[in-house]
């Protein structure tokens, strides 16, 4: 990966929907130029997809929450059933004292509280320890 690629990226996680051309002129490419190294570097997997940032409070999912969970077994294999519960928006197998660190959105602290009772469903879970964000300063792409 070079410059160019990075600035495409940079470009990208600004306004994915820029044509070709416009991210070809930024860079100094064709568009077609820029086209094929955009398909090249999704072909390696560097850009995983394309998606929309959507605010959350704007969808009615006020309610950010960052679950420790504990448990009694490894939980390398589980990624399944976390996946399965829809208001779980990341989960990440750690090292520490949980064994997992979910992020979770939800309505209310009630709809939270129903999460935390579906994670204690999940074979081998012993615990949870919810951590609830008042106000999120930023949230910032990954820099190429």
């Amino acid at each position: 990966m070079d410059e160019i690629d990075r600035e495409l990226i940079a470009l990208l996680q600004r306004d994915a929907t820029q044509a070709y051309a416009a991210l070809g002129k930024a860079v100094g490419l064709s568009a077609g130029a820029a086209h094929e190294r955009v398909r090249k570097l999704r072909d390696r997997g560097v850009i995983r997809r394309t998606t929309v940032d959507v605010d959350p409070a704007a969808l009615g999912q006020g309610v950010l929450a960052f679950v420790m969970v504990e448990s009694s077994a490894w939980m390398g294999d589980s990624a399944e059933a976390f996946a399965a519960i829809p208001e779980i928006q990341e989960a990440h197998v750690i090292a520490g004292a949980a064994s997992v660190l979910v992020k979770v959105r939800t309505r209310t602290t009630e709809q939270l509280q129903d999460v935390l009772r579906r994670l204690y469903a999940i074979e081998g879970v012993s615990g949870t320890q919810a951590t609830v964000s008042l106000e999120t300063f930023f949230e910032r792409p990954l820099q190429p």
